[in-house]
């Protein structure tokens, strides 16, 4: 897993000082979806870069999210699916995966390489919840500490009303719990495309969360474009 650091779209005190911990972002590109991004031209690219496996590991994706888009599950049996579901993917650190400390994979990446690591599947798991038509106001990233594992680590958070208690989707668990069991986890901040909340004060936090953001945004459009 790589180094998890504070994520900002502005300056570490600044969001730190905000007065309810909660920061309005000023960009969203919510319209990117998962299995739109997967063309031909795509699979053909991804085939190429990751092995002639990744075309079939990308149509199953596609049909998935197809199959899924309006579908009959209820919202919670959709969270547990696609937490279970994503959560084969294995799991493999950045700097062993993609030859870097610190790299936020879009969805089809993660798919073609069937690699990735927390951030990589909170990453993927919000995008196609939004896609199958979770609303983006229900999803929150979320930055947390692992106590067992006593290191950072990422989730993906889902929240039935703003007040509600979330439910946590998570690599290392394919049930779908309330927050409230899993005392495991620290949270520290949490995001979405259109705003950030601060948990945990007191912790600094880096720029480069603001550069992984971009990036994976910039790329998820070239894959629509492709």
């Amino acid at each position: 897993m790589g180094r998890i650091r504070l994520f900002l779209l502005s300056a570490a005190c600044a969001l730190l000082a905000a007065a309810d911990g909660r920061v309005v972002l000023a960009t969203t590109r919510a319209d990117l979806g998962f299995s739109t991004a997967v063309s031909e031209r795509l699979m053909d690219a991804y085939s190429k870069r990751f092995g002639p496996e990744a075309r079939q590991r990308l149509l199953a994706w596609k049909r998935y999210a197809a199959q899924h888009r309006g579908g009959t599950l209820q919202e919670r049996d959709l969270l547990a699916d696609v937490n279970r579901t994503l959560n084969r993917i294995r799991f493999l650190d950045d700097s062993e995966h993609w030859g870097q400390e610190d790299y936020w994979a879009t969805p089809a990446e993660s798919v073609g390489s069937n690699g990735g690591d927390c951030e990589d599947f909170a990453i993927a798991k919000y995008f196609l919840l939004k896609e199958l038509g979770i609303p983006i106001a229900k999803l929150r990233m979320t930055y947390v500490k692992a106590t067992k594992l006593n290191q950072a680590h990422m989730v993906l958070a889902y929240y039935p009303r703003p007040e509600s208690e979330p439910l946590v989707l998570d690599n290392l668990e394919d049930a779908v719990r309330p927050a409230s069991q899993r005392t495991d986890l620290i949270p520290v901040y949490s995001f979405n495309d259109e705003e950030v909340w601060i948990e945990s004060r007191g912790r600094g936090g880096s720029p480069s969360q603001i550069r992984n953001w971009n990036s994976l945004l910039e790329r998820l459009e070239r894959e629509l474009r492709t």
